[in-house]
């Protein structure tokens, strides 16, 4: 039989599970519905602006049930003797904070997500669960609103303290070659869904006239639709619209150039500087990690390129743009020069078993980003440097053009749900997660974690999970 239900509260408040209730389920549901919903990793349950799911059974009607008082506090984990259900059964589980009661039904009988149901009118807290059947495991997070959960955190927050989704080749969504499409969704719905950083590669159109101010959107050498090109201009407008609409939000881009042609990354960099990124009113780019509030409503420039000679003196000479320009190729784990970027982007994966190497690096780069513990300075001295705090950028991407098994979608397919249990069962405790045990040193940060084919089927469950681990820095901000 399985082990007891594991308990994970990744909230900032104390939770109670109060009361567990067993339903029986139609034969042609154990027989198959439910079935083809229990997996490893069940969906996870969406936030308030994702589509109503159908209503599921009232908690009054159980045929099973045992009233309980097994209280969680935030970040910890705990067994408790609650049995797993059968496949003949749903499980429905009330848990209380504050007063405030929400229940939850699993499996659900749909592959839609959808939120705990409040069970008191007006409430202050909503929740959301992963439950990994597989391992009797269910943990809990906060339900953030996607589009606007920077707002949570104050102004002195080091935007490298925050867990960040983002998406790697972020406007490669289109129709195209094998391998060059890395997305399910547009860049402006990955953003409604919370993802904060773009991985762009841009081709200039005409390096060599200062006027023209072409950047076409690449991946590789390969255009990124084969419809015709896409220039970065118009993805720069939908972000802009993101932000003019969510002003407590900022996006990170990383550019770098790639394609065809002779052009240079310094005449990449004018481009850049005197056709798009000039305006203070819409990028921050100083050479340096900013805090959240200097750069809400804005784009923080995450440069992949070198500099023209006149924008090297830039800030006192420190340059134009975090820099990322010497970014080791294809690691595991290097940190580059500057020391604001430590970055694992090992995505050789020739073959499908080398899969479970790229895993490992991935979960071993969130552990490093979940050690920092990041300095919060007094709001005067917001331009005075602190010890560093470096983006950890975590790619779970990689691809092989000539293996159909490692195209980015099916990597992906494989990657993404073994980061979820990883951040659901693991993250930031030791012993691998064991109930009881004490949690690591650090803040818990995921870091920035770059992503292949979020959204896929409305599969938000990663994203919401990078999000949802930002609650222990909030818990230390607003000292709860």
């Amino acid at each position: 039989m399985s082990s007891p239900l594991v308990v994970r509260n990744l909230t900032s408040k104390p939770i109670e599970v109060k009361r567990s209730e067993y339903h029986g389920i139609a034969p042609s549901l154990s027989q198959g519905g439910f079935a083809n919903i229990s997996q490893n990793v069940t969906s996870l349950f969406r936030n308030a602006t994702s589509p109503a799911a159908p209503q599921a059974v009232e908690p009054s009607t159980s045929s099973v049930h045992k009233d309980v008082s097994i209280r969680i506090d935030p970040f910890k984990s705990l067994r408790t003797d609650i049995r797993p259900q059968s496949a003949n059964e749903t499980l429905h589980l009330i848990f209380e904070s504050e007063g405030e009661q929400h229940w939850l039904e699993t499996p659900t009988p749909t592959s839609n997500s959808t939120t705990l149901k409040p069970l008191t009118e007006n409430p202050r807290f909503n929740y959301t669960a992963v439950h990994l059947l597989g391992h009797s495991h269910l943990t809990l997070y906060s339900s953030a609103n996607l589009s606007s959960w920077m707002r949570s955190f104050k102004d002195d927050t080091p935007l490298s303290a925050l867990s960040i989704p983002g998406t790697h080749n972020s406007p490669t969504c289109h129709r195209a070659l094998p391998s060059v499409r890395c997305q399910a969704t547009s860049p402006p719905e990955q953003l409604d869904n919370g993802v904060r950083f773009f991985d762009i590669r841009v081709q200039p159109e005409a390096p060599l006239d200062p006027a023209k101010d072409g950047l076409i959107l690449v991946h590789g050498v390969f255009p990124i639709s084969l419809t015709g090109n896409k220039f970065l201009r118009g993805l720069l407008q939908e972000v802009y619209a993101f932000l003019d609409r969510n002003p407590s939000e900022t996006v990170i881009m990383s550019l770098k150039r790639e394609g065809t042609g002779d052009a240079t990354d310094a005449q990449l960099s004018r481009i850049l500087h005197d056709h798009y990124a000039g305006d203070p009113n819409r990028w921050f780019a100083a050479p340096r990690i900013p805090y959240l509030g200097e750069v809400r409503g804005k784009i923080v420039l995450l440069r992949r390129f070198g500099l023209d000679e006149a924008l090297r003196q830039e800030w006192g000479g420190a340059g134009w743009g975090i820099d990322a320009e010497n970014w080791a190729d294809n690691t595991p784990n290097a940190t580059c020069p500057s020391g604001d970027v430590c970055v694992q982007d090992f995505y050789e994966v020739l073959e499908t078993v080398n899969i479970e190497k790229k895993i490992q690096y991935s979960q071993e780069h969130l552990e490093r980003a979940a050690q920092c513990v990041c300095t919060f300075p007094a709001q005067d001295q917001l331009a005075t440097p602190h010890p560093k705090h470096p983006f950890f950028i975590n790619f779970l991407t990689a691809s092989n053009f000539w293996k159909v098994g490692c195209w980015p979608e099916k990597i992906a397919a494989k990657v993404n749900p073994a980061i979820v249990d990883f951040l659901c069962r693991k993250h930031n405790e030791s012993n691998g997660g064991e109930p009881g045990q004490a949690q690591v040193a650090g803040d818990g940060s995921t870091g920035i974690v770059v992503c292949d084919w979020v959204g896929h089927k409305g599969d938000w469950d990663l994203v919401r999970c990078i999000v949802g681990i930002n609650a222990k820095l909030e818990i230390r901000e607003h000292g709860l």
